[in-house]
């Protein structure tokens, strides 16, 4: 069947062209091959051989009279998803019999077979998403600048593993955030259900797909490569690395924007003692360690008025600096 357009029957092994002359039984129940052809614009040929397919896999039904009818879709189409669905669990239990096999047989070799070196964009950039889209559980990422493999925005293993339910915790570096369109981004991860941390700096790139697989992107004599390891001591010290960083890292959240929708500032006609959605997000930026500088350019401001509001907001705290300020925006919610 077609959804805005697209066919989706393919999944369940059930080809577009033959997809197409099922949804036009449909609406058409004891009809004829050559009333479809006509419908469709097909050849009678095509028609009939797309037909002869819907008749084998039980969609349709074929009249002593050669007229045709579609199987209710509820019914037919139920029992193939089910089949595929039996199918995929089958495949899933073997996929754990074949990943418990591989690893004992792993048990006590030598490091070299644990680990794969990966050059090239395309190759580091396949890894990528096969790590991401082996995660049944679990994603965790160091991200650093600048962006080689996969540029901002391109991830689309990341979408894939929230709609399947991995859970995804994401460290960046304060460099990210100063990149176009990073907090943007960083604000749509959030609003997607990602936890995003920030640290003043990074050590590596990584991602960990449920403390099976790791891969960290590295350069290789100027070459971009990358390190795919599997379950062994290297790849637990990747994860206590991971989680000592997350411990130590400066959430992010999205701005509350619900009794702010503009962000206006603060003055004389705004009595609200209370900091705007704007200022939220500047003071979270400046919290993360971004310069005002990449503020201002983040969310389109002046530096000025990035400074401006800074310091109306250490006068509405009672500070005399920034550090202060932070531990104040800690200590009431305002970050």
């Amino acid at each position: 069947m077609e959804t805005g357009g697209q066919v989706v029957l393919e999944e369940l092994g059930i080809a577009p062209d033959v997809e197409r002359v099922y949804r036009a039984l449909l609406g058409r129940p004891h009809t004829t091959a050559a009333v479809l052809a006509g419908a469709l614009g097909r050849s009678r040929h095509e028609v009939g051989r797309g037909l002869a397919t819907l008749v084998e896999l039980g969609l349709a039904i074929r009249s002593d009279d050669a007229t045709f009818v579609a199987a209710p879709p509820a019914i037919a189409l139920g029992a193939l998803l089910n089949e595929r669905r039996d199918g995929l669990r089958l495949v899933e239990q073997a996929l754990a019999t074949m990943a418990e096999e591989h690893r004992a047989a792993m048990t006590g070799r030598d490091i070299g077979e644990l680990i794969e070196v990966v050059t090239g964009v395309d190759a580091v950039r396949h890894r990528f998403h096969q790590v991401q889209q082996a995660a049944s559980r679990e994603l965790r990422m160091f991200v650093t600048a600048p962006f080689v493999a996969v540029p901002p925005g391109e991830n689309r293993a990341e979408a894939a593993a929230v709609d399947r339910g991995v859970a995804i915790r994401v460290v960046l570096d304060t460099a990210v955030l100063a990149e176009p369109g990073a907090v943007e981004e960083a604000e749509d991860s959030l609003r997607n259900g990602l936890q995003v941390r920030v640290v003043d700096a990074l050590p590596i790139k990584l991602v960990i797909a449920d403390a099976e697989l790791a891969l960290v992107p590295l350069g290789l004599g100027g070459e971009p490569g990358a390190v795919l390891l599997q379950r062994s001591g290297l790849l637990a010290a990747l994860d206590a690395l991971f989680e000592s960083t997350w411990r130590h890292a400066y959430p992010l959240v999205l701005p509350d924007h619900a009794d702010d929708p503009d962000g206006a500032p603060l003055g004389p006609d705004r009595p609200e003692a209370g900091p705007t959605a704007l200022d939220r997000q500047v003071l979270s930026l400046m919290l993360a360690g971004v310069s005002d500088q990449a503020v201002a350019s983040q969310l389109g401001l002046s530096l000025r008025t990035v400074q401006r509001r800074l310091r109306h907001l250490q006068d509405l705290a009672g500070v005399r600096s920034r550090i202060q300020l932070g531990w104040y925006a800690a200590r009431h919610g305002w970050a």
